[in-house]
């Protein structure tokens, strides 16, 4: 038989084996008895197993097919919402887990999709032998359907709006379980004495995690602790240049101010030694230099060798200064603006 027709074969076999399996107990009705409804989950459990098997001549597109007509089937067999009656009374029964479930198998990758398919034929399966009759006489089973049903319908894993603990609780409880991992193993006691040895494990636990929490809160206090305040500068002694007392709070800006004010009061030799004096202040806070009262001006000249952009326009700024303040010539207002292009110039070199 051609490989094609064989696959189309395989695939038309599986799928009337899970539509068979899928036929319903009871159609149409306003509930269904819980023997029924029994077997409605053990046929969608069979149905849902046909999945898990798969012939090596059924091809992606055959399967995808047979997957959605079981899933399609299963829902119809098992509603989403239905009523089943038992000796005593009519319970709701909500499936939507069932249907959610199938849904997500719908939409899962074709590599997780036995995953996921085992644990719904799990889930399945533990409802199913919890609902199915057990070996007691009739009567017996008649009486113990309530506390079935109620049973089921209670476990979390069947109900689908089961509280659930807040998110501190599940912090709490795997921080309980993973501390457990470093206690011993529990010892195999008498009943009679077990009671004891519960109260002497739980007060271990306890005492336990009070020291871990104890330690890490330590731990992030330390961290989040505010740094201690940094100990008050240094106050700053008045500074000697060339010869002129400068306070602490002295700047270059200041200094360069007061040479304008000496240069509009018509004495430029002084307003140049002042502005040069500023020029040194400004390239000491810059650490380009470092002052010092023996330093001469000389002494600052040459420290600024390893920039000769810089060390050029100081040059001339320094034959400046010399020439009028130490050579007595006098200067004049072209004297004056020459020296302040020449300071901005230097202040705008990189260094």
């Amino acid at each position: 038989m051609p490989q094609s027709r064989q696959g189309t074969h395989t695939h038309v076999r599986w799928s009337l084996i899970a539509l068979l399996l899928l036929v319903p107990v009871t159609a149409n009705a306003d509930s269904i008895s819980i023997a029924d409804y029994h077997k409605n989950v053990e046929r969608a459990v069979t149905a849902l197993d046909t999945l898990q098997q798969r012939d090596e001549t059924e091809d992606v597109a055959s399967y995808e097919t047979r997957l959605d007509q079981t899933i399609a089937a299963v829902r119809e067999s098992v509603p989403e919402h239905e009523s089943v009656q038992t000796s005593e009374d009519v319970y709701n029964v909500d499936n939507a887990w069932l249907h959610e479930a199938l849904k997500q198998l719908k939409n899962t990758p074709a590599e997780l999709r036995p995953t996921k398919l085992a644990q719904i034929i799990e889930r399945l399966k533990a409802v199913e032998e919890r609902v199915g009759p057990g070996e007691a006489s009739p009567s017996d089973a008649k009486a113990n359907n309530r506390e079935k049903l109620e049973s089921i319908l209670g476990r979390p894993e069947y109900a689908t709006e089961a509280q659930r603990p807040n998110a501190l609780s599940r912090l709490l409880a795997e921080f309980i379980r993973w501390l457990q991992q470093f206690l011993p193993e529990p010892i195999q006691i008498k009943p009679g004495n077990s009671r004891w040895v519960r109260v002497v494990a739980q007060l271990l636990v306890v005492i336990v995690a009070g020291v871990v929490i104890f330690y890490v809160v330590r731990i992030l206090l330390r961290r989040f602790k505010p740094a201690r305040r940094r100990r008050a500068a240094k106050k700053r002694e008045p500074r000697i240049v060339l010869g002129e007392r400068l306070e602490p709070e002295d700047t270059a800006v200041d200094l360069l101010a007061e040479a304008e004010a000496l240069a509009r009061r018509g004495d430029v030799r002084a307003a140049i030694r002042k502005a040069y004096i500023a020029l040194l202040v400004e390239l000491g806070d810059r650490k380009v230099i470092t002052l010092a009262q023996h330093k001469t001006n000389r002494d600052y000249l040459n420290s600024v060798r390893n920039v000769p952009p810089l060390h050029q326009t100081m040059r001339a700024l320094t034959d400046s200064f010399e020439r009028h303040w130490y050579g007595f010539i006098d200067a004049n207002e072209n004297d004056w603006q020459s020296f302040r292009s020449g300071y901005r110039t230097a202040l705008q070199t990189e260094v």
